[in-house]
Order: structure tokens, then C-alpha cells, then sequence
């Protein structure tokens, strides 16, 4: 019976490992939360003893159970979400088969990526993320810009290219932000989902330091730098009960950040559309969320559960000391003298 038991233990392990690095091709969340719940119970139903850790999280109140087969090597921190999705941390993916698994996803996918720039292009920023954004895809820069004129030509890897995109100039970065939403939105719906099976939008003025290859799922977001190991009370969600982007004392999983989202393009159309309608809604009563588009982005994951958790590795920021959990910084914002750029 004991060696059953292991045998079915292994078979949970590689299972997961399968899921996470995009071997078993579940195009709908629903399919991989079918199959980790299938194998939660069938693990109840075998095992003499259900082998987990309870770990009270600091980020909010639940009881995060840790499992052995969800996480690959990690077990210092969360490795998967409420709702089972993975959260991605270095250590947690094995680097060789997830190159070896994705070979078959990347013919004929296109991703796109969009950057909003405002004023001059950072040319060393871009060039780091050309040369580790997504090796061996397809994919279709987006650079939107109030002074396309300041484009200069970039270097590109074959099967990639550059697109510029017009947008008018505003005298501040705030005004930019709550417009990206619909600018994304109006750019999906008349160019983007002809052209593209994910679309990705990243800030340009952060920094790609090593390699941001995994697989693309129905919808990812990042968890943010500044509040990945702090009480869920102690988020800076939008608490103004008039606004559109109010989430209640109580509720929230994680506070994601602004700078990083992506996943199907019909998914991103429809996260876009939902964001600017409730930004909208706001403006017309004259209240703008105390964190802009990000306090909306976090009130839309509320309702519409990433099938992707990024940590923080993919959403850092240089300029707070790094604690122990990070293991490798993959994106990031650094400390920039934007006079000298």
C-alpha cells in the first residue's frame, strides 16, 4: 500500500510540473483547476496521512496550504493561489523541460507587447527586453507615443517587429495611466486581435535582467513588489465606497501591480473594456481611485481570477533592499537620472 501511495505521490508531482510548465496545453483555467482539484482528492482518498503544511500567510488571512506537488523546489513561500493557480517563483519550474515542453507552442504564436512611452525612447531598457522577452516567439512591439518622431530604428531578432502608434500628449504621467485602458481596448479591437494570440503590457521604464520565457496562459498578473509580504489590511486598495474600483475591508487575495499584465488577447480585450467602463463611471462622478488604472486592474482580478500569478521576481524594484524569497529578478524597476538619459 505504501509504495502505492509513493507511486501516486510521484505521479501528483510530475502532474503539477506538466501543468505549470505548459506540457499538459489547457486552454481554459478551468481545465487546470479541474485537474488539481481531481488530484487533491484522489490524494485525500490514498494517502493514510495528507502531508501539508499550514502556513499562515502575511499578505492576508487564509490558510495557505503549501502542498509538496504544487510547488517544484520552493517550499518558503506560496507556490499556489486560493482558486490553484501557480504562482511563478525561480526554483519553482524546472528551466530544461520548460524550454524543451514549449518548443510546440511557439510555432505560429504571435505575442505582442505594448509599451506607452512618453517622451524619448529608452534605448538600453528596450534592447534588454528584446534580447530576453519571450525567446523564439513572434512578436509585435507596440509603442505608444505622443512624439513618434523620437522613434529611432531598432535592431530586431527575426520574426519580430516594431509598430508605432500615435497618441496625444498629456502633461502628466496620472493622465496617461488612466487612458491606457481604453487606448489598449480601442487598439485590440481594430488592429491587435487580427494580428496576435497574447498581448503583454509592461512599463518602459523598467528593466528585463534575465529571461521572461514562460509559457503564456489565459490571463496573468504580477504580484506587487511592495506588498507580497504584508497583511491584506494593509493593502492599498481603492476603499472610497463611491468609486467604481472599491473593494470592502475583508476581501482581496493579492495586490497586483500596474506595470505588468497580459495573456489572450480576448481576455486582455475584455480586462481593458472592464477598466475603462468602471474608470469612466468614476470620472463622471468626479472620483479618480487612489491608485488610478492599477486600483481598477486589482477591483477587475477580484471578480476574474488570474490563471497566472507572477511574484515578485517579475515585478521588483531595484530600489528596496532584496529580501530573502528573491531568488532571481527577472523585471524590474531601477533607480534612473532621467536627465542623463
Amino acid at each position: 500500500m505504501l509504495a502505492h501511495i509513493q507511486n501516486f505521490k510521484l505521479y501528483l508531482n510530475v502532474l503539477q510540473l506538466y501543468i505549470n510548465t505548459g506540457k499538459i496545453n489547457c486552454h481554459a483555467t478551468s481545465c487546470v483547476l479541474i485537474t488539481q482539484q481531481w488530484c487533491i482528492f484522489l490524494y485525500c482518498l490514498f494517502s493514510v496521512s495528507f502531508p501539508f503544511t499550514g502556513l499562515e500567510t502575511k499578505r492576508n488571512s487564509y490558510t495557505s496550504l503549501t502542498l509538496p506537488f504544487f510547488s517544484f523546489r520552493r517550499q518558503d513561500v506560496l507556490t499556489v493561489t486560493p482558486w490553484l493557480a501557480p504562482i511563478v517563483w525561480e526554483g519553482t519550474f524546472n528551466s530544461e523541460i520548460l524550454q524543451a515542453t514549449e518548443s510546440h507552442h511557439r510555432v505560429g504564436t504571435v505575442l505582442g507587447l505594448i509599451y506607452f512611452l512618453r517622451g524619448k525612447i529608452i534605448l538600453a531598457f528596450f534592447a534588454l527586453t528584446e534580447k530576453h522577452f519571450m525567446k523564439g516567439y513572434r512578436v509585435n512591439y507596440y509603442i505608444f507615443t505622443d512624439n513618434p518622431k523620437t522613434i529611432p530604428n531598432v535592431q530586431l531578432q527575426p520574426g519580430r517587429r516594431l509598430v508605432i502608434v500615435p497618441i496625444k500628449k498629456y502633461p502628466s504621467w496620472q493622465e496617461i495611466s488612466m487612458l491606457r485602458m481604453e487606448a489598449i481596448n480601442k487598439h485590440i479591437a481594430e488592429m491587435s486581435h487580427q494580428e496576435l494570440d497574447y498581448l503583454f503590457c509592461l512599463d518602459i521604464d523598467m528593466v528585463l535582467y534575465n529571461a521572461w520565457g514562460l509559457k503564456p496562459w489565459v490571463i496573468v498578473a504580477a504580484i506587487h513588489p511592495g506588498y507580497f509580504n504584508v497583511p491584506r489590511s494593509q493593502f492599498p486598495y481603492e476603499r472610497g465606497r463611491s468609486s467604481a474600483a472599491y473593494i470592502p475591508d475583508g476581501e482581496g487575495d493579492f495586490y497586483y501591480g500596474g506595470a505588468v499584465f497580459g495573456g489572450l488577447v480576448q481576455k486582455v480585450y475584455e480586462l481593458t473594456k472592464t477598466c475603462h467602463m468602471t474608470i469612466l463611471m468614476d470620472k463622471a462622478n468626479g472620483i479618480m481611485a487612489a491608485w488610478q488604472e492599477e486600483s481598477h486592474l486589482n477591483r477587475h482580478f477580484i471578480s476574474h481570477k488570474p490563471s497566472k500569478v507572477l511574484s515578485p521576481e517579475y515585478l521588483w524594484d531595484d530600489r528596496k533592499p532584496k529580501p530573502p524569497e528573491i531568488h532571481l529578478i527577472h523585471f524590474s524597476t531601477v533607480d534612473k537620472n532621467y536627465k542623463e538619459i
